[in-house]
Formats: structure tokens, C-alpha cells, sequence
């Protein structure tokens, strides 16, 4: 039998049953005051197609609507409802039963988790949120759309006086858009708009700064979420170019330094990393791990580090041909990177950024702070990894003890045995 337990203020109380918990989320849902709800971890259905599922309210033609966002290993897809039509995607997600559901009001905070052995807290936050209402786009619902004037894209040269997008730099436009819409639910699910002061966001590698700048423009002037900048490149030139364009758009509260990223002076909330080269991006992750930032999105480039070191025999075939070594070596990097994440507690996905037509580079690791570090299960996966290809990744060594005081502890003896008993 499933067990509740409501916390409130330091009490703790008892529920029933299970449709009081529903009827907790449907009432949040549903009322005038909902700002989002986001749907993740685990679930306790077999065949659940999605990792995690975002609920808010947007406005359509005058009209107050639902759109729910599910995310899977690959891609976004969104689907809007009328009030009167969202029971029976709500109810779905509920069934589900996904470990932890997280509602935001603009008076309250909610958490509900449900733990191993099926007992379900549920918790409470009094907060002060002021929401903006999402206007549905009618041909996309863009964050920054087109046809529309906007300066901050014309002076980077994406769009024209009237709005329209250059077609040389359509790619740009829609590599900004999807990057935005993968932002504002990686600053939800970190809690950063209710910090009660600026967001400190460090964009590593930043190079021309198209999506430094636009990141700047959509949250202080769109989403009205108070946030300051720092771009860290180490060209010289593209800096200075940088700088001018900030001018030009007249922005506040951006700068840029021309230095490596491990000088970066400042402690950001988040860490971007967007195509920074090879090492240089985890440079960016061992700084973020550092800072404690509760949230990363980072989009890698190159990768060479690994590429002249894995080795396997069995893979031998596949590691002979350079392409197909190059593009292992990639996989592997990013697999390594995601579960050293894991390990010193984000909550880890790789996904894709924009689609390939855009970019070749379009896997996107994004992480959020907040779960136990040090887990065995994945210490021993990121040790069993190490073994297999040969090497030890330059995160690790970027990361330095707070990676390795995990990966030193005593490793579990007859785990398989006891993980197949469980």
C-alpha cells in the first residue's frame, strides 16, 4: 500500500489516498495563478515514451490554453490544449506516476516525490513569482519571432529593418529560437527566476556571441527575468566585436574578457558552453562544477583529446577507419562527460540541440543541480568505461577532487549479484 506524507512548514500530515494527490495537481493546474509544472525522473509505468513533460499556460487568440512540452533522448514536441481539453493528457501524465512533479504558482512552490519503496512526500514553498504569459505565436511559437522588428537581431545581422530574416542567416535564427526555448526550462527546473535577484549567467567560448547577446535580450527585455552576462573567449578579436555589438544594442548588465575559462571571474547560476572547442568545454564544466551552478547547457564541438587514445580490441574494426573513429571518439567524450555529471549531482541528458540540417554539432548536454552525488551505480559505470576504452578523460582531471573523491571510495563488492536481487 502506497503511503503519503504532506509536508507544510516543518509539520507533517497524512493523505488517504492517491486521488487527493491528483486533485492537489489538477487544483494547481487549473488555477489562475498556475505558472508551470514540470513532470520528471523515473516512472512507475512500463513504456513511459518520455524523461520529462513541462506544463504552462500560454495565451492563443485571447485565450488562456495549456501547452504541454514532452521531452524524449532525441527531441521536443509540443502540444497545445483548451482548458476543457487538458484532463486527458493530465491524467495520462499522472499515471505515469514519474518520480518527481514540481508546480509552481505564483504564491507556492510544490513538490511531490515519490520515493523507492512507493511512499510519497510532498512538500511546500511560499514565494513570490511574478509570471509572464507566453503569447502563442500563430505560425511558431517562437521566443524571439520572425517578422517582427527587433534590434538586438538586426544589429547582429539576422534579421532586417522590417523583421524579416536574411537568408544566409537563417540557420542562426532558428539555432537562437531552439536554444532559447531549451533555456527557459533549464532556468525552470533550476528555480532561477525566483532567486529574488539577477540571474549570473557565463557563456564559456563564446566567440561572435550571437547567443550571448540573445540570451541577454530574451530574458531582460522578453521574459523580463532580471539576469546579468559574462562572455569569456580567448580571441581577442571576436571579444572586441562582441563589446561592439553590446553597445550598439544598447544592452545592460553583458560583458566580456578576453582570458581562458578557468580565470573567468565570477560564480554564475548557469554555465553555457556552446560549441566551445575540445577542452575548452570541459574547462567550462569543471568551472560550473565549481561554482556550484545549478544548472549547465552545453553544446560541444570538436573533440580531439580522446581521439588518438581510445583503444579496444574487440572494436578494432571500427576504431581502423578515422571517420568512424572520430565519430566514437565523440560519443565517447559526451558519454563521459554526461555520467561525471551524474556523479558529482546534476541530473544529466543528452539530447538534440537543433536538427542536423543546421548544424553537425547538435547534441546538447544539459544538467541541473540537485541530486545525490556519488552514486555507486554510476561511479561504477564511469570506472568500467575507463577500463574498457583505455583511457582517463581530461574532464577528470579538469574536475580534479571533486570528481575523484567519488571515484576513490571502495568499490561495492558482488554488486551485479546484489542489483539482480533487488
Amino acid at each position: 500500500m502506497m503511503m503519503f506524507c504532506f509536508e507544510s512548514m516543518g509539520s507533517i500530515c497524512f493523505m488517504p489516498d492517491r486521488d487527493q494527490v491528483r486533485q492537489l495537481v489538477f487544483d494547481a493546474v487549473h488555477s489562475a495563478d498556475f505558472v508551470r509544472a514540470t513532470f520528471a525522473g523515473a516512472t512507475r509505468a512500463a513504456r513511459c515514451p518520455w524523461r520529462r513533460v513541462v506544463v504552462r499556460p500560454i495565451e492563443r487568440r485571447g485565450e488562456r490554453v495549456l501547452q504541454f512540452s514532452y521531452f524524449d533522448d532525441r527531441k521536443d514536441t509540443t502540444h497545445n490544449f483548451p482548458l476543457q481539453e487538458a484532463a486527458p493528457p493530465l491524467h495520462e501524465l499522472i499515471a505515469f506516476a514519474f518520480a518527481g512533479v514540481h508546480l509552481t504558482t505564483t504564491r507556492q512552490e510544490i513538490d511531490i516525490r515519490i520515493t523507492k519503496k512507493e511512499k510519497i512526500l510532498i512538500g511546500r514553498r511560499d514565494i513570490a513569482f511574478s509570471p509572464v504569459m507566453i503569447t502563442h505565436n500563430r505560425v511558431k511559437n517562437l521566443p524571439l519571432p520572425e517578422g517582427r522588428p527587433d534590434r538586438v537581431l538586426e544589429v547582429m545581422g539576422i534579421i532586417n529593418a522590417d523583421g524579416r530574416v536574411r537568408p544566409t542567416m537563417r540557420a542562426k535564427f532558428n539555432q537562437i529560437n531552439e536554444f532559447l526555448k531549451l533555456l527557459c526550462h533549464v532556468l525552470d527546473d533550476a528555480g532561477l527566476p525566483s532567486l529574488g535577484r539577477p540571474v549570473e549567467i557565463l557563456d564559456c567560448g563564446c566567440g561572435s556571441s550571437y547567443l550571448t547577446l540573445a540570451v541577454h535580450h530574451y530574458l531582460n527585455n522578453i521574459a523580463r527575468i532580471p539576469a546579468r552576462v559574462m562572455g569569456v573567449d580567448v580571441n581577442e578579436e571576436v571579444i572586441r566585436k562582441s563589446i561592439d555589438r553590446s553597445l550598439r544594442c544598447g544592452a545592460q548588465e553583458i560583458r566580456f574578457t578576453v582570458g581562458r575559462i578557468a580565470a573567468a571571474d565570477i560564480r554564475p547560476d548557469l554555465v553555457l558552453a556552446l560549441h566551445a572547442c575540445d577542452t575548452a568545454t570541459d574547462d567550462a564544466l569543471a568551472l560550473a562544477v565549481a561554482s556550484q551552478a545549478r544548472a549547465i547547457l552545453s553544446v560541444p564541438c570538436c573533440h580531439h583529446d580522446l581521439n588518438d587514445r581510445i583503444d579496444s580490441e574487440a572494436l578494432r574494426p571500427l576504431l581502423r577507419h578515422g571517420i568512424l573513429r572520430q565519430r566514437s571518439a565523440d560519443l565517447v567524450t559526451d558519454a563521459f562527460r554526461a555520467l561525471a555529471l551524474r556523479i558529482v549531482g546534476y541530473r544529466t541528458e543528452v539530447i538534440e540541440f537543433v536538427s542536423p540540417e543546421h548544424t553537425a554539432r547538435n547534441l546538447m548536454i544539459r544538467a541541473v543541480r540537485g541530486v545525490p552525488p556519488g552514486e555507486a551505480s554510476f561511479v561504477g559505470e564511469y570506472r568500467e568505461m575507463c577500463r574498457f576504452w583505455g583511457v582517463t578523460p581530461y574532464l577528470e582531471r579538469a574536475m580534479g577532487e571533486r570528481l575523484t573523491m567519488y571515484l576513490s571510495q571502495t568499490e561495492p563488492t558482488n554488486r551485479a549479484t546484489a542489483t539482480a536481487c533487488d
